[in-house]
């Protein structure tokens, strides 16, 4: 993932034990696989509500490997490794540790992340990613954010084959690359 913040060190290998019995107790139905449904129940986002569906959604789809709609522990162990390395960034830019950052803290972290937006966006972000209507975004909502930004920057360069920040296409060309997206 291209999301790593400056100073952030090489990880340490996760405890192959310790994963599966993270992974058992999300498998609720035994089945060793985890559907949105147990990721969801299992994930949090530090503010005592469910976790974003459409961000679990995302994730089943990042990981999904051979396209089950589920996760295997192999798929659950990088699943873990990913949620914890957001979990660690978003730390890093929520700044007054109150579980979810504003726009100040969301343009740092993006800024961060190379990316140079306009306050205007940052407006229509905390828009679009504020579940809660408060002006913040938690957790699960920035890590939607940043992978729905990522998606789009991705599929934006491979159009904009002479990276000058411009392309042209017509409006079903848009639509096609829009709705080919995985996000």
């Amino acid at each position: 993932m291209a999301y790593q913040h400056q100073g952030q060190q090489a990880r340490k290998p996760i405890d192959r034990n310790f994963l599966w019995q993270i992974f058992q107790k999300v498998d609720k139905d035994r089945s060793n696989a985890i559907t949105a449904d147990e990721l969801q129940q299992a994930l949090s986002n530090g503010s005592w509500t469910p976790f974003n569906p459409e961000t679990v959604r995302l994730m089943i789809g990042m990981f999904d490997r051979n396209y089950s709609g589920t996760i295997s522990f192999e798929e659950f162990g990088s699943l873990w490794q990913y949620v914890n390395d957001w979990q660690e960034t978003f730390r890093s830019y929520d700044r007054d540790g109150s579980g979810a950052i504003d726009k100040n803290e969301l343009k740092a972290a993006l800024t961060s992340f190379g990316y140079r937006l306009s306050d205007p966006f940052y407006n229509i972000l905390i828009k679009k990613f504020d579940r809660s209507g408060h002006g913040q975004i938690r957790f699960d909502d920035f890590i939607q954010c940043c992978v729905v930004i990522q998606t789009l920057t991705a599929a934006f360069r491979n159009q904009d084959t002479d990276q000058d920040g411009w392309i042209t296409m017509t409006y079903e060309q848009f639509l096609t690359l829009v709705f080919s997206l995985r996000a």
